[in-house]
């Protein structure tokens, strides 16, 4: 129970970094980018100002994106959500790309003019602002965080799979394993060896059979 109320927590922290990562690749949508300054000789200088959405047409679809998993977390367990969680890793990628690529491409004027529709003649010169770009790593980052979490949840719920299951389920995992007894869980049962265990079928004998279980015939009679 305790297991199951943290992996819903973790889902619901998954759950808001990733309404926290949409809201700011909305805010980096509409951030200005890059300012790129124009003058033809004939009309005044013009300033045109790009903002995230005319500079990087992916922010606004990733903030569906985004949106859309948050969701989705709430619908899928066990390898659903491991495989959530992995393109959710991937997308993280993607989105800190789109941020750090402002700062590692060599020259924005050249891109800018273009998406300003402004000749090279007539370009004078280009800026980059920088608050857009920051909120675009910031919402990677709580991608990569939220996609962590994810994949933890999946995890932990896979490994208490076993915890829960009936006690014939149990022997029966048990006896795969060469460990019989040790899942059992009943008081007052000891471990068994494996050589135990092959003796007493040898022998006849159920070895998981308990004194508390509704007795029954020997399997070689009538035979």
């Amino acid at each position: 129970m305790v297991d199951a109320r943290r992996g819903r927590l973790t889902i619901g922290v998954a759950q808001l970094l990733l309404v926290t990562g949409a809201g700011a690749l909305w805010a980096a949508s509409r951030l200005p980018w890059v300012v790129i300054r124009s003058f033809d000789g004939l009309s005044p200088p013009k300033e045109v100002v790009l903002s995230g959405a005319s500079w990087s047409t992916a922010l606004l679809p990733l903030a569906l994106l985004l949106l859309a998993t948050a969701v989705a977390a709430l619908a899928v367990r066990g390898w659903p959500l491991r495989v959530l969680a992995a393109l959710l890793a991937l997308a993280s990628l993607a989105i800190g790309y789109l941020g750090i690529s402002l700062w590692a491409l060599p020259d924005v004027a050249v891109r800018g003019a273009d998406l300003a529709h402004i000749s090279l003649m007539s370009l004078v010169g280009s800026e980059r602002r920088y608050s857009g770009a920051v909120a675009t790593v910031l919402a990677a980052t709580c991608t990569l965080i939220a996609a962590v979490l994810l994949m933890r949840s999946a995890m932990t719920a896979r490994g208490g799979a076993t915890k829960y299951v009936a006690p014939a389920t149990r022997r029966s995992i048990a006896r795969r394993e060469g460990t019989a007894g040790a899942m059992l869980e009943e008081p007052g049962t000891p471990d068994m060896s494996e050589r135990t265990i092959w003796d007493a079928l040898d022998g006849g004998c159920d070895p998981t059979w308990a004194p508390t279980d509704t007795p029954r015939e020997s399997d070689t009679e009538g035979r």
